[in-house]
């Protein structure tokens, strides 16, 4: 696999490299050996599958509090999809920025998103699915969440957005998740996260 750092700390794309013949092609989609090269400690306690009907269809901002936080490790295994991340480490110089991938079926891209990072995904084609790989289980009391549409990221989605869950319509504006944010997402406060 080759890795290729994006612009958040800790966020990488990452390739499949391929070997081919006659019967098509091999590759290693995953390997905790080549994460731990690259400083990544990814233990897999989750496996998730997202399909999508429609494009436009957004998925998230979505995370989880400390010390429940997660990475995760996404690949479009039909259609394809955008995927944006968005630095919510209040230490990080990069906090509140965003960064976007587009991965499909056919690029065989992957994405690393770090704990303390939200991302979401929009679809660009009918019938798009993902697969991912999570370091934490799912934790409903740790879940957090940033609005698709929140006016300080900004996010220019590349086509007109078509669905979008009643939940993830609901999250807070970030103007007024901003002290919760900085409350658990730090890392140096002794009480950091929640139970």
């Amino acid at each position: 696999m080759l890795f290729h750092p994006l612009s958040l700390s800790g966020a990488f794309l990452v390739e499949q490299q391929a070997l081919h013949d006659e019967r098509g092609s091999f590759a290693r989609a995953f390997c905790d050996t080549e994460l731990a090269e690259h400083g990544i400690d990814f233990p897999v306690r989750q496996i998730n599958n997202s399909r999508n009907r429609l494009a436009g269809t957004i998925r998230g901002f979505h995370c989880q509090l400390p010390p429940h936080a997660e990475q995760k490790f996404l690949r479009c295994v039909r259609g394809s999809f955008v995927d944006v991340i968005v630095d919510l480490r209040p230490e990080s110089p990069t906090f509140l920025t965003t960064v976007s991938v587009e991965l499909s079926a056919d690029n065989q891209l992957a994405v690393l998103v770090p704990e303390r990072c939200a991302h979401a995904m929009q679809t660009l084609e009918d019938d798009t699915e993902a697969l991912y790989l999570v370091s934490n289980p799912y934790t409903p009391h740790a879940e957090f969440g940033v609005r698709h549409d929140d006016p300080l990221l900004a996010i220019d989605w590349p086509i007109p957005v078509t669905e979008v869950s009643p939940k993830d319509r609901s999250w807070p504006l970030l103007a007024e998740s901003l002290p919760l944010i900085h409350r658990h997402m730090t890392l140096e406060p002794a009480h950091g996260g929640i139970a």
